[in-house]
């Protein structure tokens, strides 16, 4: 076999022929292994193909589907468009297949749907909206620029100077304001000075997911040079979708590591973690709940740092040099368990999906706003879980899973409580 030189790089379809072709339909990307499951009732792990059973929804089925678009036999419909879009690229199919064929599926999606775009046929309508919103305003939903503050009241402290920079994001500056103030009133109890942007914008995540990149690399270059300006060692976010843009996608579509960044990323449950274990962060107040957790999608699989990688393919797919495989390994998974055990009161109990074959909620990377129905269905399929083991309370780390479970919940009737992490974090304090 002669030898091919490929890359990492998502604006080139065709560096994924061999990921594509090689796929077996072994489905190692719906079923959740026997290894990992305690029994076979939650055996699966992709709500776009559970919602729709047809092969095409599948991540074996996208992969013949881009070999094809790939060698121009496939054009662009609007039933292709949906196949496509309707898949919230959780990565759970990227993990499943690393244990079985070390496939870039998640790299092979982005770029498909980047490739749609790039011949005019994508995003979606919807999508264009978000686009406009983040254009006009610097925020997805369009709410005036002026309001991104609103969330601030006078009992937080924000330092003029501070070495940890608080991202706050579209959805807690305007949607989830409670996130953002327990957040904020988090750092201030362990004795942590955090500034904020003077003029933040939108991280772009969506722009990016639906295959702007363009926009977003727009967006990336804008954003990391406004944290270089402040001076901050350290970004911190409380929104899972806004780490991983940060923390991997920033680098991914900028062709650097997640290192040469100039700053560390991180997420709440991480420093609120580290906090209580130097004990600057004491949870002291009771909470009488029995809650489980969920593993929001970019926190958990997609969140492994980003490394740069290009060289040769050859005999049996070998590459040189040596590629390491993103397998969601450095999830944040203890930290949120770490910080709920700790918390007095409180009954942590895990659903059958836990970790990096966690059940997306359905709502991220363009999905809610594209596909609500899709959405609103990977929900309910999760709250049966939350049922299962008779939990009060889903907790979860970011903003757009609350919004979403909180509708379903508001649509079934439940009496199910659904708080964010900080929110839960804040009550102990």
């Amino acid at each position: 076999m002669l030898k091919k030189q490929v890359s990492l790089e998502v604006t080139n379809l065709n560096n994924f022929i061999y990921d594509m072709s090689r796929c077996i339909k072994c489905k190692g990307c719906y079923w959740v292994e026997h290894t990992y499951m305690p029994g076979i009732k939650y055996p699966t792990r992709c709500p776009s193909n559970v919602w729709n059973d047809f092969d095409s929804y599948g991540a074996f089925g996208k992969m013949r589907i881009g070999t094809a678009v790939a060698e121009g036999k496939l054009e662009w419909t609007p039933k292709l468009l949906e196949i496509i879009y309707a898949d919230p690229l959780c990565g759970a199919c990227d993990v499943g297949c690393k244990r079985n064929l070390d496939l870039e599926i998640e790299l092979t999606l982005e770029a498909l749907r980047i490739k749609a775009v790039k011949d005019g046929a994508g995003p979606m309508p919807a999508h264009k909206k978000v686009a406009e919103n983040i254009a006009k305003k610097h925020n997805q939903s369009g709410a005036p620029h002026e309001n991104r503050k609103k969330w601030l009241t006078s009992d937080i402290k924000v330092a003029q100077k501070a070495d940890v920079l608080y991202f706050v994001g579209c959805s807690a500056s305007y949607t989830n304001p409670e996130i953002a103030r327990a957040t904020a009133k988090i750092l201030n109890a362990s004795g942590t000075p955090f500034m904020v942007m003077s003029d933040e914008w939108c991280c772009g995540n969506t722009l990016y997911s639906v295959g702007m990149i363009d926009e977003a690399k727009e967006l990336a270059h804008r954003n990391i040079e406004a944290v270089k300006q402040t001076g901050a060692t350290t970004l911190l976010t409380s929104c899972a979708e806004g780490y991983r843009m940060w923390k991997v996608d920033y680098p991914k579509i900028l062709n650097m590591a997640t290192s040469e960044l100039g700053f560390k990323v991180v997420h709440l449950v991480e420093y609120a973690d580290e906090m209580v274990k130097k004990g600057a962060l004491k949870l002291t107040k009771s909470v009488d709940l029995r809650v489980t957790y969920h593993d929001s999608c970019g926190i958990s699989r997609l969140c492994d740092s980003w490394t740069p990688w290009k060289g040769e393919r050859g005999w049996m797919g070998t590459v040189d040099p040596p590629l390491k495989r993103r397998r969601g390994k450095e999830g944040l998974y203890a930290q949120p368990r770490n910080i709920l055990s700790a918390i007095p009161g409180l009954k942590l109990v895990e659903m059958p999906r836990i970790r990096e074959n966690s059940f997306c909620c359905g709502a991220g990377r363009g999905t809610k706003e594209a596909f609500p129905e899709l959405s609103m269905f990977s929900a309910r399929e999760r709250l049966k879980e939350v049922r299962e083991v008779g939990a009060e309370g889903l907790i979860s780390a970011c903003p757009w899973c609350k919004n979403n479970f909180s509708q379903a919940v508001k649509e079934k009737g439940d009496n199910i409580k659904v708080m964010d992490i900080s929110e839960l974090i804040l009550a102990s304090v």
